[in-house]
Protein backbone atom coordinates (compact mmCIF):
# COMPACT_ATOMS: atom_id res chain seq x y z
CA UNK A 1 0.00 0.00 0.00
CA UNK A 2 2.91 2.34 0.70
CA UNK A 3 4.36 1.46 -2.72
CA UNK A 4 1.03 2.30 -4.37
CA UNK A 5 0.87 5.73 -2.75
CA UNK A 6 4.51 6.46 -3.58
CA UNK A 7 4.16 5.38 -7.20
CA UNK A 8 1.06 7.55 -7.61
CA UNK A 9 3.16 10.45 -6.34
CA UNK A 10 5.73 9.95 -9.12
CA UNK A 11 8.38 8.36 -6.90
CA UNK A 12 10.54 5.57 -8.30
CA UNK A 13 9.73 2.57 -6.12
CA UNK A 14 11.44 -0.76 -5.55
CA UNK A 15 9.69 -3.40 -3.47
CA UNK A 16 11.64 -6.22 -1.78
CA UNK A 17 10.28 -9.46 -0.30
CA UNK A 18 12.23 -12.20 1.44
CA UNK A 19 9.92 -14.93 0.11
CA UNK A 20 9.82 -16.47 -3.38
CA UNK A 21 6.58 -14.61 -4.16
CA UNK A 22 4.84 -11.50 -2.92
CA UNK A 23 2.02 -11.29 -0.41
CA UNK A 24 2.17 -14.78 1.07
CA UNK A 25 0.79 -13.69 4.43
CA UNK A 26 -2.01 -11.86 2.62
CA UNK A 27 -2.86 -15.10 0.83
CA UNK A 28 -2.81 -17.03 4.12
CA UNK A 29 -5.21 -14.48 5.62
CA UNK A 30 -7.65 -15.42 2.87
CA UNK A 31 -7.28 -19.18 3.18
CA UNK A 32 -10.61 -19.57 4.97
CA UNK A 33 -12.22 -16.56 3.27
CA UNK A 34 -10.53 -13.15 3.12
CA UNK A 35 -12.06 -11.07 5.90
CA UNK A 36 -10.82 -7.76 4.57
CA UNK A 37 -12.57 -5.36 6.98
CA UNK A 38 -15.66 -4.89 9.16
CA UNK A 39 -18.85 -2.94 8.54
CA UNK A 40 -19.52 -1.65 12.06
CA UNK A 41 -19.71 2.13 12.67
CA UNK A 42 -16.43 4.04 12.81
CA UNK A 43 -16.60 4.72 16.56
CA UNK A 44 -17.07 1.04 17.38
CA UNK A 45 -14.45 0.07 14.80
CA UNK A 46 -11.83 2.32 16.40
CA UNK A 47 -12.60 0.96 19.86
CA UNK A 48 -11.10 -2.39 18.82
CA UNK A 49 -7.55 -1.04 19.03
CA UNK A 50 -7.31 -0.71 22.80
CA UNK A 51 -4.40 1.30 24.15
CA UNK A 52 -3.30 2.35 20.65
CA UNK A 53 -6.70 3.60 19.56
CA UNK A 54 -5.56 7.21 19.13
CA UNK A 55 -2.72 6.28 16.77
CA UNK A 56 -4.75 3.82 14.70
CA UNK A 57 -7.82 6.07 14.56
CA UNK A 58 -5.66 8.79 12.98
CA UNK A 59 -4.67 6.33 10.24
CA UNK A 60 -8.23 5.10 9.71
CA UNK A 61 -9.47 8.67 9.35
CA UNK A 62 -7.78 8.67 5.94
CA UNK A 63 -8.63 5.11 4.93
CA UNK A 64 -11.53 3.49 6.75
CA UNK A 65 -13.57 0.39 5.97
CA UNK A 66 -15.66 2.17 3.32
CA UNK A 67 -12.54 3.48 1.61
CA UNK A 68 -11.00 0.02 1.67
CA UNK A 69 -14.08 -1.47 -0.02
CA UNK A 70 -13.98 1.26 -2.66
CA UNK A 71 -10.28 0.58 -3.21
CA UNK A 72 -10.97 -3.14 -3.75
CA UNK A 73 -13.77 -2.30 -6.16
CA UNK A 74 -11.29 -0.18 -8.11
CA UNK A 75 -9.27 -3.35 -8.58
CA UNK A 76 -12.35 -5.15 -9.90
CA UNK A 77 -13.08 -7.00 -6.66
CA UNK A 78 -16.56 -6.43 -5.21
CA UNK A 79 -17.23 -7.10 -1.52
CA UNK A 80 -20.19 -8.03 0.64
CA UNK A 81 -21.12 -7.83 4.32
CA UNK A 82 -21.57 -11.20 6.02
CA UNK A 83 -24.09 -11.99 8.73
CA UNK A 84 -21.56 -11.13 11.45
CA UNK A 85 -20.79 -7.73 9.93
CA UNK A 86 -17.48 -8.89 8.53
CA UNK A 87 -16.65 -7.86 4.97
CA UNK A 88 -15.42 -10.33 2.33
CA UNK A 89 -14.66 -10.28 -1.40
CA UNK A 90 -17.59 -11.75 -3.32
CA UNK A 91 -15.48 -14.81 -4.18
CA UNK A 92 -14.07 -14.85 -0.61
CA UNK A 93 -10.57 -15.41 -2.02
CA UNK A 94 -7.42 -13.35 -1.57
CA UNK A 95 -5.65 -14.41 -4.78
CA UNK A 96 -7.76 -12.44 -7.31
CA UNK A 97 -7.34 -9.24 -5.29
CA UNK A 98 -3.60 -9.75 -4.88
CA UNK A 99 -3.11 -10.52 -8.59
CA UNK A 100 -5.01 -7.40 -9.66
CA UNK A 101 -3.12 -5.29 -7.13
CA UNK A 102 0.34 -6.48 -8.16
CA UNK A 103 -0.57 -6.02 -11.83
CA UNK A 104 -1.54 -2.41 -11.18
CA UNK A 105 1.65 -1.78 -9.21
CA UNK A 106 3.78 -3.12 -12.05
CA UNK A 107 1.89 -0.94 -14.53
CA UNK A 108 2.72 2.13 -12.44
CA UNK A 109 6.42 1.26 -12.59
CA UNK A 110 7.02 -0.43 -9.23
CA UNK A 111 10.00 -2.81 -9.50
CA UNK A 112 9.59 -6.01 -7.49
CA UNK A 113 12.37 -8.20 -6.11
CA UNK A 114 11.73 -11.56 -4.41
CA UNK A 115 14.13 -13.73 -2.40
CA UNK A 116 15.72 -10.59 -0.99
CA UNK A 117 16.00 -10.90 2.78
CA UNK A 118 16.87 -7.72 4.64
CA UNK A 119 20.02 -8.12 6.76
CA UNK A 120 20.25 -4.63 8.22
CA UNK A 121 21.57 -1.18 7.46
CA UNK A 122 24.80 -0.04 5.92
CA UNK A 123 26.62 3.11 6.94
CA UNK A 124 23.54 5.28 6.28
CA UNK A 125 19.98 4.62 7.50
CA UNK A 126 18.77 4.37 3.90
CA UNK A 127 21.58 2.02 2.93
CA UNK A 128 20.28 -1.55 3.04
CA UNK A 129 21.91 -4.96 2.91
CA UNK A 130 20.10 -7.96 1.42
CA UNK A 131 20.77 -11.67 1.20
CA UNK A 132 19.88 -12.87 -2.31
CA UNK A 133 20.35 -16.12 -4.27
CA UNK A 134 23.36 -14.46 -5.89
CA UNK A 135 24.91 -13.43 -2.58
CA UNK A 136 24.79 -10.34 -0.38
CA UNK A 137 24.17 -6.97 -1.96
CA UNK A 138 24.09 -3.34 -0.75
CA UNK A 139 21.60 -0.78 -2.04
CA UNK A 140 21.23 2.95 -1.45
CA UNK A 141 17.87 4.74 -1.37
CA UNK A 142 16.53 8.20 -0.66
CA UNK A 143 13.91 6.80 1.73
CA UNK A 144 12.89 3.39 3.05
CA UNK A 145 9.57 1.93 4.23
CA UNK A 146 9.90 -1.14 6.46
CA UNK A 147 6.78 -3.34 6.53
CA UNK A 148 8.04 -6.68 7.77
CA UNK A 149 5.10 -7.93 9.82
CA UNK A 150 5.12 -9.24 13.36
CA UNK A 151 6.62 -12.51 14.52
CA UNK A 152 3.84 -15.06 14.27
CA UNK A 153 4.21 -16.45 10.75
CA UNK A 154 7.89 -17.34 10.37
CA UNK A 155 7.25 -19.74 7.50
CA UNK A 156 5.68 -16.88 5.52
CA UNK A 157 8.51 -14.44 6.28
CA UNK A 158 7.17 -12.72 9.42
CA UNK A 159 9.73 -14.01 11.90
CA UNK A 160 10.46 -10.84 13.90
CA UNK A 161 14.17 -11.03 13.05
CA UNK A 162 14.11 -7.29 12.34
CA UNK A 163 13.46 -6.31 15.96
CA UNK A 164 17.03 -6.71 17.33
CA UNK A 165 18.41 -5.05 14.20
CA UNK A 166 16.34 -1.95 14.87
CA UNK A 167 16.96 -2.04 18.61
CA UNK A 168 20.72 -2.05 17.93
CA UNK A 169 20.24 1.24 16.06
CA UNK A 170 18.55 2.90 19.02
CA UNK A 171 14.98 2.41 17.79
CA UNK A 172 12.41 2.23 20.60
CA UNK A 173 10.83 -1.24 20.44
CA UNK A 174 8.52 -3.33 22.62
CA UNK A 175 9.04 -7.10 22.87
CA UNK A 176 6.86 -9.17 20.55
CA UNK A 177 4.04 -11.05 22.32
CA UNK A 178 1.36 -13.41 21.01
CA UNK A 179 -1.99 -11.84 20.11
CA UNK A 180 -5.19 -13.50 18.91
CA UNK A 181 -3.89 -16.70 20.42
CA UNK A 182 -5.08 -19.68 22.40
CA UNK A 183 -4.49 -20.25 26.11
CA UNK A 184 -3.47 -23.27 28.15
CA UNK A 185 -5.69 -25.12 30.62
CA UNK A 186 -4.71 -28.30 32.49
CA UNK A 187 -7.53 -30.51 31.13
CA UNK A 188 -7.89 -34.03 32.44
CA UNK A 189 -6.93 -36.80 30.00
CA UNK A 190 -10.57 -37.92 29.80
CA UNK A 191 -11.88 -34.45 28.90
CA UNK A 192 -9.09 -33.85 26.38
CA UNK A 193 -9.60 -37.16 24.60
CA UNK A 194 -13.36 -36.75 24.38
CA UNK A 195 -13.82 -33.06 23.59
CA UNK A 196 -10.66 -31.62 22.00
CA UNK A 197 -11.57 -30.00 18.70
CA UNK A 198 -15.22 -29.35 19.58
CA UNK A 199 -16.80 -25.87 19.61
CA UNK A 200 -18.51 -24.49 22.71
CA UNK A 201 -21.44 -22.26 21.69
CA UNK A 202 -23.15 -20.07 22.51
CA UNK A 203 -21.55 -18.89 25.73
CA UNK A 204 -20.86 -15.57 27.42
CA UNK A 205 -17.32 -15.04 28.66
CA UNK A 206 -16.75 -12.57 31.49
CA UNK A 207 -13.51 -11.18 32.86
CA UNK A 208 -12.82 -8.55 35.50
CA UNK A 209 -9.56 -6.78 34.72
CA UNK A 210 -7.02 -5.47 37.21
CA UNK A 211 -8.77 -2.09 37.34
CA UNK A 212 -12.01 -3.75 38.38
CA UNK A 213 -13.72 -3.27 34.99
CA UNK A 214 -16.03 -6.09 33.90
CA UNK A 215 -15.75 -7.28 30.28
CA UNK A 216 -18.48 -9.51 28.82
CA UNK A 217 -18.98 -10.92 25.34
CA UNK A 218 -21.08 -13.65 23.77
CA UNK A 219 -19.64 -15.96 21.15
CA UNK A 220 -17.98 -19.31 20.78
CA UNK A 221 -14.62 -20.95 21.28
CA UNK A 222 -12.98 -24.31 20.63
CA UNK A 223 -11.61 -26.81 23.13
CA UNK A 224 -8.02 -27.76 22.20
CA UNK A 225 -5.65 -30.44 23.44
CA UNK A 226 -4.00 -27.89 25.69
CA UNK A 227 -6.78 -25.41 26.47
CA UNK A 228 -8.99 -23.05 24.49
CA UNK A 229 -8.87 -20.96 21.31
CA UNK A 230 -11.27 -19.36 18.81
CA UNK A 231 -12.95 -16.04 18.11
CA UNK A 232 -14.33 -15.43 21.61
CA UNK A 233 -10.93 -16.15 23.18
CA UNK A 234 -9.15 -13.97 20.62
CA UNK A 235 -11.44 -11.05 21.49
CA UNK A 236 -10.09 -11.21 25.06
CA UNK A 237 -6.52 -12.27 24.23
CA UNK A 238 -4.81 -8.98 25.13
CA UNK A 239 -6.52 -8.82 28.53
CA UNK A 240 -5.88 -12.51 29.20
CA UNK A 241 -2.23 -12.40 28.13
CA UNK A 242 -1.43 -9.30 30.17
CA UNK A 243 -3.21 -10.67 33.26
CA UNK A 244 -1.22 -13.90 33.05
CA UNK A 245 2.03 -11.96 32.66
CA UNK A 246 1.18 -9.94 35.78
CA UNK A 247 -0.35 -12.63 37.99
CA UNK A 248 0.77 -16.00 36.59
CA UNK A 249 -2.79 -17.06 35.72
CA UNK A 250 -6.24 -15.60 35.09
CA UNK A 251 -9.72 -16.93 35.82
CA UNK A 252 -12.60 -16.24 33.45
CA UNK A 253 -16.28 -16.99 33.94
CA UNK A 254 -18.47 -18.82 31.42
CA UNK A 255 -22.24 -18.51 31.18
CA UNK A 256 -23.21 -21.81 29.56
CA UNK A 257 -26.88 -20.84 29.24
CA UNK A 258 -26.91 -17.23 28.00
CA UNK A 259 -30.59 -17.43 26.99
CA UNK A 260 -31.76 -18.14 30.55
CA UNK A 261 -31.29 -16.06 33.67
CA UNK A 262 -30.09 -17.61 36.93
CA UNK A 263 -33.55 -17.76 38.48
CA UNK A 264 -34.94 -19.71 35.52
CA UNK A 265 -32.02 -22.15 35.47
CA UNK A 266 -32.42 -22.81 39.19
CA UNK A 267 -36.17 -23.31 38.86
CA UNK A 268 -35.73 -25.79 36.00
CA UNK A 269 -33.04 -27.79 37.81
CA UNK A 270 -35.06 -27.87 41.03
CA UNK A 271 -37.85 -29.81 39.38
CA UNK A 272 -37.95 -33.53 40.27
CA UNK A 273 -36.07 -35.66 37.76
CA UNK A 274 -37.49 -39.03 38.84
CA UNK A 275 -35.58 -41.89 37.32
CA UNK A 276 -33.83 -39.74 34.71
CA UNK A 277 -30.06 -39.37 34.89
CA UNK A 278 -28.57 -36.00 35.73
CA UNK A 279 -27.32 -35.80 32.13
CA UNK A 280 -30.84 -36.20 30.77
CA UNK A 281 -32.14 -33.71 33.31
CA UNK A 282 -29.57 -31.10 32.26
CA UNK A 283 -30.32 -31.59 28.59
CA UNK A 284 -34.11 -31.51 28.86
CA UNK A 285 -34.37 -28.64 31.34
CA UNK A 286 -31.57 -26.24 30.42
CA UNK A 287 -30.21 -27.58 27.08
CA UNK A 288 -26.84 -28.47 28.60
CA UNK A 289 -25.31 -31.47 26.81
CA UNK A 290 -22.17 -32.60 25.03
CA UNK A 291 -19.12 -30.44 25.57
CA UNK A 292 -20.99 -28.04 27.89
CA UNK A 293 -21.95 -30.93 30.16
CA UNK A 294 -18.36 -32.12 29.89
CA UNK A 295 -17.11 -28.73 31.09
CA UNK A 296 -19.37 -28.94 34.12
CA UNK A 297 -18.08 -32.41 34.99
CA UNK A 298 -14.51 -31.25 34.42
CA UNK A 299 -14.82 -28.27 36.77
CA UNK A 300 -17.29 -29.30 39.47
CA UNK A 301 -17.05 -31.84 42.28
CA UNK A 302 -19.44 -34.77 41.87
CA UNK A 303 -21.57 -33.78 44.87
CA UNK A 304 -22.47 -30.40 43.29
CA UNK A 305 -24.55 -32.20 40.66
CA UNK A 306 -26.96 -33.17 43.43
CA UNK A 307 -27.27 -29.57 44.61
CA UNK A 308 -29.51 -27.53 42.22
CA UNK A 309 -28.32 -24.21 43.64
CA UNK A 310 -24.64 -25.02 43.15
CA UNK A 311 -25.25 -26.52 39.73
CA UNK A 312 -27.28 -23.52 38.57
CA UNK A 313 -24.58 -21.14 39.82
CA UNK A 314 -21.92 -23.07 37.89
CA UNK A 315 -23.96 -23.09 34.69
CA UNK A 316 -24.28 -19.30 34.86
CA UNK A 317 -20.72 -18.61 36.04
CA UNK A 318 -18.35 -21.53 35.46
CA UNK A 319 -14.77 -20.56 36.38
CA UNK A 320 -11.95 -21.52 34.03
CA UNK A 321 -8.35 -20.86 35.08
CA UNK A 322 -6.00 -20.08 32.18
CA UNK A 323 -2.31 -20.51 32.97
CA UNK A 324 -0.35 -19.52 29.84
CA UNK A 325 -0.58 -18.04 26.35
CA UNK A 326 0.20 -20.31 23.44
CA UNK A 327 3.56 -19.59 21.74
CA UNK A 328 3.98 -16.77 19.23
CA UNK A 329 4.42 -19.31 16.41
CA UNK A 330 0.81 -20.42 16.97
CA UNK A 331 -0.66 -16.92 17.26
CA UNK A 332 -2.59 -15.21 14.48
CA UNK A 333 -0.79 -11.93 15.13
CA UNK A 334 1.58 -10.27 17.56
CA UNK A 335 1.63 -7.27 19.86
CA UNK A 336 4.78 -5.25 20.41
CA UNK A 337 7.19 -3.87 17.85
CA UNK A 338 8.30 -0.35 16.95
CA UNK A 339 6.86 2.04 19.52
CA UNK A 340 4.85 5.00 18.26
CA UNK A 341 6.70 7.15 20.79
CA UNK A 342 9.84 6.69 18.69
CA UNK A 343 8.15 7.87 15.48
CA UNK A 344 7.22 11.27 14.12
CA UNK A 345 3.65 11.92 12.98
CA UNK A 346 4.28 10.30 9.60
CA UNK A 347 5.65 7.02 10.95
CA UNK A 348 9.30 7.97 10.36
CA UNK A 349 11.72 6.55 12.93
CA UNK A 350 13.20 9.46 14.86
CA UNK A 351 16.52 7.64 15.31
CA UNK A 352 16.75 6.81 11.59
CA UNK A 353 15.84 9.80 9.37
CA UNK A 354 14.36 8.67 6.09
CA UNK A 355 13.25 5.26 7.44
CA UNK A 356 9.52 4.74 7.91
CA UNK A 357 7.51 1.82 9.35
CA UNK A 358 4.09 0.39 8.52
CA UNK A 359 1.85 -2.52 9.38
CA UNK A 360 2.02 -5.13 12.09
CA UNK A 361 5.65 -4.36 12.99
CA UNK A 362 4.33 -1.25 14.76
CA UNK A 363 3.37 -1.66 18.42
CA UNK A 364 -0.40 -2.18 18.27
CA UNK A 365 -2.86 -5.06 18.22
CA UNK A 366 -6.50 -5.76 17.42
CA UNK A 367 -8.87 -8.72 17.43
CA UNK A 368 -9.70 -10.70 14.32
CA UNK A 369 -12.63 -9.56 12.21
CA UNK A 370 -10.94 -7.41 9.56
CA UNK A 371 -9.43 -4.94 12.03
CA UNK A 372 -5.84 -6.16 11.61
CA UNK A 373 -5.82 -5.98 7.82
CA UNK A 374 -7.61 -2.63 7.64
CA UNK A 375 -5.16 -0.95 10.01
CA UNK A 376 -2.17 -2.47 8.21
CA UNK A 377 -3.35 -1.09 4.87
CA UNK A 378 -4.21 2.29 6.38
CA UNK A 379 -0.77 2.53 7.98
CA UNK A 380 0.85 1.77 4.63
CA UNK A 381 -0.98 4.69 3.05
CA UNK A 382 0.12 7.01 5.87
CA UNK A 383 3.73 5.91 5.48
CA UNK A 384 3.67 6.34 1.70
CA UNK A 385 2.24 9.84 1.91
CA UNK A 386 4.71 10.77 4.65
CA UNK A 387 7.65 9.61 2.51
CA UNK A 388 6.48 11.82 -0.37
CA UNK A 389 6.25 14.84 1.96
CA UNK A 390 9.67 14.10 3.42
CA UNK A 391 11.33 13.67 0.02
CA UNK A 392 9.91 16.96 -1.23
CA UNK A 393 11.51 18.67 1.74
CA UNK A 394 14.99 17.25 1.12
CA UNK A 395 17.51 19.26 -0.89
CA UNK A 396 19.00 17.47 -3.85
CA UNK A 397 16.29 14.81 -4.20
CA UNK A 398 14.31 14.91 -7.42
CA UNK A 399 10.99 13.09 -7.67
Amino acid sequence: MAAEVLASGAARVELFDAMPSLGRKFLMAGKGGLNITHSEPFEAFCSRYGARRAQIEAMLAGFDASALRAWAAGLGVETFVGSSGRVFPTEKKAAPLLRAWLHRLRETGVSMHVRHRWLGFGERPCSLRFATPAGEIDREFDAVVLAMGGGSWARLGSDGAWLPLLAARGVAVAPLRPANCGFDLPWSAHFRERFAGLPVKPVVLSLTDRRGCLHRRQGEFVVTEDGVEGSLIYAFSALLRDAILAEGSVTVSLDLAPGRDHRRVLAELSQPRGSRSISSHLQSKVAIAGVKAGLLRECLPVEDFQQPARLAAAIKALPLRLVASRPIDEAISTAGGVRFEGLDGGQMIAALPGVFCAGEMLDWEAPTGGYLLTACLASGRVAGAAVLDWLRGQDGIQM
